[in-house]
């Protein structure tokens, strides 16, 4: 196997396990010395040992060795351990499919904090997978993400005060938080913060917010926005009317 090849990966890796040494030195570090942590008892090592082999570096791609070593530091307490476990089993990868179990382990990590779990959890229960679909629930997670700063939740709380769902229609709040999460660069956050400006919901109409907000989900690939923003320059609202320009943008939504 080309070791210099992996380095990085290896790196990234030596880096978790030790983090006071210097990247030159975790250059030497090997994975026999992962395994031999791995094996007594290291949850970071396990942690580590279960991403190679869920990635197939260094080592062949295993995803069953990947859920047995998640499954060891999972169990020891490590909330990435328990996010990651969580994933296999939502995506029936190395453990049979099944939504009950990840959300058992979405729920560990969720509640030490981890706000990918979070935002997983809040997925699940605003989708109805492995539990009754239920609004509040999702609002609830997703709220913690979201007050620790995660953009994608940020977003969904967007929607989900726009919608009225699990919550009071209020599209002032939905507001705030499609710009917290716009702030962030999500590009759906700017497109749904360019339509309240150009809408007028939950702030007064401005079609110079609207295209600024546009242009940045644009500059991101968003067809949506690249449309609305070749309609903008069409009309003239909140840009200079400018034909080339919307001929431009509506070539890039087309």
């Amino acid at each position: 196997m080309n070791f210099k090849k992996n380095i990085f990966i290896v790196t990234i890796v030596a880096t978790f396990l030790y983090p006071s040494l210097t990247i030159a030195e975790t250059k030497k570090i090997d994975l026999n010395a992962i395994q031999k942590l791995a094996n007594e008892g290291s949850m970071n090592a396990q942690v580590s040992l279960g991403y190679l082999y869920s990635h197939g570096e260094e080592v062949s791609l295993d995803y069953i060795k990947a859920a047995k070593w998640y499954e060891k530091a999972a169990e020891q307490g490590s909330d990435l351990a328990q996010l990651l476990l969580g994933s296999m089993y939502y995506n029936g990868e190395g453990v049979p499919l099944n939504y009950m179990k990840a959300l058992e382990w979405y729920l560990k990590a969720a509640n030490q904090g981890n706000t990918s779990a979070q935002v997983l959890l809040g997925s699940m229960y605003y989708n109805g997978e492995g539990v009754p679909l239920n609004y509040v629930k999702a609002l609830e997670w997703y709220l913690k993400a979201a007050n620790q700063g995660y953009a994608y939740a940020q977003k969904n709380l967007g929607v989900m005060y726009q919608k009225g769902q699990g919550v009071s229609q209020d599209y002032a709040k939905s507001l705030e938080w499609y710009r917290k999460a716009a702030d962030q660069g999500d590009a759906t956050a700017q497109y749904n913060l360019a339509l309240k400006y150009e809408n007028g919901q939950g702030v007064p109409k401005n079609y110079t917010q609207a295209a600024y907000w546009y242009q940045k989900a644009a500059d991101q690939g968003d067809a949506d926005a690249q449309n609305n923003l070749g309609a903008l320059y069409s009309n003239g609202q909140g840009v200079s009317q400018d034909y080339a320009k919307s001929l431009e943008w509506y070539r890039k939504a087309a």
